[in-house]
C-alpha cells in the first residue's frame, strides 16, 4: 500500500515525526473516506459507495458481454464466466438446496457470491484498497435480502404463519420439551442468523484490513524514521509480513464470499424443506 493512496491522518505519526510524534496506528475511524462531501454535508458519497456502485456496473457489463457472444470453443473470458456460474450453481446452489429446488436461487446466490468477492478483493487491489464489506452496511442489506427471501419461501412452503411458526419445532418432542426448542428456533431464524451472517463477513474483511494496514503503514515508518539498522530491518521485515498476509488475506477474502453464499443457500434450504 502506497502513502500516496491513503488519508493522512492514518500516518500522522509518520509523517510528523520532527514534532515528536510516534506512529499511530490504523483504527475504526480511518474507514471513513468521503470522495465528495465531508462529515458536515448532508450528503456524502464515500470510496466504499463507489466501490460498490462501480462493482454493480462491471460485473454486469462482463456477464451481458459475455453472454452475448457465447461460442462452442470458451474465450477467456466466457470460461471465466462459466467457471464462476458452474461453482455456484453445482457445488453450492444444487447440492444444498437440492436438485429439486434449486434453480429458482441461482441468480440471487451467483450474484451474492460475485457481488461480495468483488468487493472483497478490492481491499487489496493498488489504488483501491478498500473491502467495501469492512463497512457494516453492505453486509447488513445483503443479509435483509436473504432475510426477506428465506422467510418468503417458509411462508409459501408452510401455508401461512402458522404453518411456519408450527415447522419450527420437530415433531415428536416431549410437550415439555416444545416450548424451550420454539424459543430456541425462533430466536435462531429471526434473529440469530441474520445477524451472524452480517457480522462474520464484516468483522473479518474489517480486522482483514487493518492487519494489512498495520504490517504495511508500521514496516513503512520503521523502515523510513528508524533511527538504528534494527528498528529499519525490523521495518522491511513488517513489509515482508505485509506482503505474506495480502496472499492470506486474498484467501480470506474467498472463503467469506462463498462461506456468505453457502449458509444463504443452507438457510434458503431450511425453508424449502417439507421436513423442518
Amino acid at each position: 500500500m502506497s502513502l500516496s493512496v491513503v488519508p493522512a491522518h492514518w500516518v500522522q505519526g509518520g509523517v510528523s515525526a520532527a514534532d515528536g510524534e510516534g506512529f499511530q496506528a490504523p483504527g475504526i475511524e480511518s474507514f471513513w473516506w468521503p470522495l465528495i462531501g465531508s462529515d458536515t454535508s448532508n450528503w456524502t458519497l464515500t470510496r466504499p459507495a463507489f466501490v460498490v456502485m462501480a462493482s454493480v456496473v462491471i460485473i454486469g457489463f462482463f456477464f451481458l458481454a459475455v453472454a452475448g457472444k457465447l461460442t462452442v470453443v470458451p474465450s477467456k473470458r466466457q470460461w471465466v464466466a462459466e467457471q464462476a456460474y458452474g461453482f455456484v450453481r453445482n457445488t453450492i446452489a444444487r447440492d444444498v438446496i437440492g436438485a429439486k429446488d434449486f434453480r429458482p436461487f441461482v441468480p440471487l446466490l451467483m450474484t451474492l457470491f460475485t457481488l461480495i468477492l468483488f468487493n472483497n478483493v478490492m481491499g487489496i487491489l493498488p489504488f483501491v484498497q478498500f473491502p467495501s464489506m469492512s463497512r457494516i452496511a453492505f453486509p447488513m442489506v445483503l443479509t435483509l435480502i436473504v432475510y426477506v427471501v428465506y422467510h418468503t419461501v417458509g411462508l409459501r412452503r408452510k401455508h401461512g404463519v402458522i404453518g411456519y411458526l408450527k415447522s419450527l419445532v420437530p415433531p415428536g418432542l416431549p410437550m415439555w420439551l416444545r416450548p424451550i426448542m420454539f424459543v430456541l428456533e425462533f430466536l435462531t431464524y429471526f434473529i440469530i442468523r441474520p445477524l451472524t451472517l452480517a457480522l462474520r463477513l464484516f468483522g473479518n474483511m474489517l480486522a482483514g484490513h487493518l492487519m494489512l494496514l498495520v504490517f504495511i503503514l508500521g514496516g513503512e515508518y520503521l523502515l523510513v524514521h528508524g533511527s538504528n539498522l534494527f528498528i529499519q530491518a525490523s521495518g522491511i521485515l513488517g513489509l515482508g509480513f505485509g506482503i505474506v498476509m495480502t496472499f492470506f488475506e486474498l484467501l480470506v477474502q474467498f472463503l467469506q464470499a462463498f462461506i456468505f453464499t453457502l449458509l444463504s443457500a443452507l438457510y434458503i434450504s431450511d425453508a424449502v424443506s417439507e421436513e423442518h
